[in-house]
């Protein structure tokens, strides 16, 4: 029994990595986000209260939260899988559990792009505000959404993952077999190129914004409202290139060479966790919208210019 459940690492340069250490990373990172990611979604559902209902942008961020906290509720349970090194719950909730770690990483990239598209159509103009006319429809555009999820993805998910082959009931969340089908491998691929397509267009355009707004601020541009603003949405893109590229970039290598190592599956499990860790960005999104914040920025900057 110790031999099925224990996680063990090796390289494809034959360099191997503790099972211990491997454990105690993906612990450590889902605790990390069990946490902070806890804290963020309880702190922005207070601020958004005071926030108005009708904004696109605020709805984007409430089902940012919401995707957040549906993920944040499976956590405990991969937690106690690693720390136990046994599955207790089944394999139709293993699926599940699986299915809402990547449901989260596709949700959150989408509301992402969602909040950064208005915003930058209020930047050039293009729009004065961009607002649903009743509360209805927002409440009805974020049902659609998640209609969608819950009633087709969700369920394909469950019953397509780990239907090619016989899984132990005792393990969880190595799923690798499935990779042996060419449609599974050209999806991945196309979602891959997809994402960081996508990834590259929003950090030029958010850099080309920035640089145009450094440009036209007089004096200091860290005194101005505009200039925080524009770097509130590079935080968006940098969540994704920290939490969401690796994960797709390692899939590319890990598609080719997953038949010839089995135990690739666990280095995918590590970059998968990853992804987890933008469960941070509610948290450090109220932290980073703080005055205090900003002022210690502009004093730390002082101080390094003074050095």
């Amino acid at each position: 029994m110790f031999e099925e459940t224990t996680i063990s690492l090796t390289t494809p340069g034959n360099v191997s990595l503790p099972p211990d250490i491997a454990r105690f990373i993906l612990i450590t990172v889902y605790m990390l986000a069990f946490i902070g990611g806890t804290t963020g979604a309880i702190t922005m559902s207070f601020l958004l209260v005071k926030m108005n209902t009708l904004s696109v942008t605020t709805t984007a961020i409430v089902n940012l939260v919401v995707v957040h906290s549906l993920l944040l509720l499976t956590m405990p349970f991969r937690i106690y899988y690693y720390i136990s090194q046994r599955w207790i719950f089944g394999l139709p909730f293993c699926k599940m559990v699986s299915a809402m770690l990547h449901i989260h990483m596709y949700l959150t990239f989408l509301f992402y792009v969602i909040t950064l598209i208005i915003r930058w159509l209020i930047f050039f103009q293009w729009k004065d505000k961009v607002e649903f006319y009743r509360k209805l429809h927002a409440v009805a555009a974020s049902a659609a959404v998640w209609l969608a999820v819950l009633v087709v993805v969700l369920p394909l998910f469950i019953v397509r993952y780990g239907s090619s082959g016989e899984y132990a009931n005792a393990t969880c969340f190595k799923f690798q077999k499935e990779l042996k089908r060419e449609s599974v491998k050209a999806l991945n691929y196309i979602i891959i190129t997809a994402v960081a397509t996508v990834t590259c267009v929003l950090l030029g355009l958010q850099v080309f914004i920035i640089f145009k707004v450094v440009k036209k601020l007089p004096g200091s541009v860290w005194s101005h409202q505009e200039f925080w603003a524009q770097m509130k949405s590079l935080m968006f893109i940098s969540v994704i290139i920290i939490c969401f590229l690796p994960y797709q970039f390692f899939r590319i290598f890990y598609i080719k060479h997953v038949n010839e190592d089995p135990q690739l599956e666990n280095y995918n499990e590590i970059c998968l966790s990853v992804t987890a860790i933008s469960c941070l960005d509610l948290l450090s999104f109220v932290i980073s919208g703080s005055r205090f914040f900003k002022q210690k920025i502009i004093m730390l900057r002082d101080t390094l210019a003074c050095c």
